[in-house]
């Protein structure tokens, strides 16, 4: 990330996602499962405090290491069990929220963590151009690292979901969705990712 080597989050999805939390004039972020910190430090350059969150220690290790906020090692489990203690304005998750029980556990768990009002911003996969050729259901998927180095090996298996499941992800479990973008790709003219807003009913 910190080098640019995936086009698509240098051409559209680091703005979109930069773009939809600052629309919100959030003072505290929360970035779950944050990496190295590239968006911490996006945001603590427009005058945003940000708490990054990532299971990886190596990466907080980087994160620290590079600055822009505080970071710390803890995982999905963590903070549906509530271990995390902090109060945010909004909680972003970029392109990190890969499981299925797990994520509704962390839709629910969030919101603990955030000021009355507090915003919840997720970009990810469009489920148009990440499904493929492959059914259009709910279900799990091989991971893949097109677009990384050769340095990334074995990746991870990813829960899909149809936009249906997505939007219900976020109603059944008590948010209000106040909008969907779609950032498009200027190259291929097809969808880059998908950001939702919303904020706690």
């Amino acid at each position: 990330m910190r080098d640019g080597d995936i086009e698509s989050r240098r051409l559209v999805t680091d703005r979109a996602v930069v773009d939809a939390i600052v629309s919100n004039t959030p003072r505290s972020v929360l970035d779950v499962g944050c990496g190295e910190g590239w968006l911490a430090r996006a945001l603590s350059a427009r005058g945003i405090s940000v708490i990054g969150v990532d299971v990886v220690p190596a990466l907080i290790e980087q994160a620290q290491k590079a600055g822009g906020g505080e970071f710390r090692v803890a995982a999905y489990e963590e903070l549906s069990a509530r271990k995390l203690h902090v109060l945010v304005d909004l909680v972003v998750c970029n392109f990190s929220l890969i499981g299925n029980e797990s994520v509704d556990d962390l839709f629910v768990a969030v919101k603990s963590l955030l000021h009355p009002g507090g915003m919840l911003v997720v970009q990810t996969l469009h489920p148009l151009i990440a499904c493929g050729d492959q059914p259009y259901v709910d279900g799990w998927r091989p991971g893949s690292w097109a677009g990384f180095s050769g340095d990334f090996v074995r990746p991870a298996p990813w829960y899909f979901r149809t936009l249906e499941s997505c939007v219900r992800l976020f109603t059944a479990n008590g948010w209000h969705l106040e909008e969907i973008r779609e950032p498009m790709h200027p190259n291929t003219g097809k969808p880059a990712s998908i950001l939702f807003i919303a904020h706690m009913l």
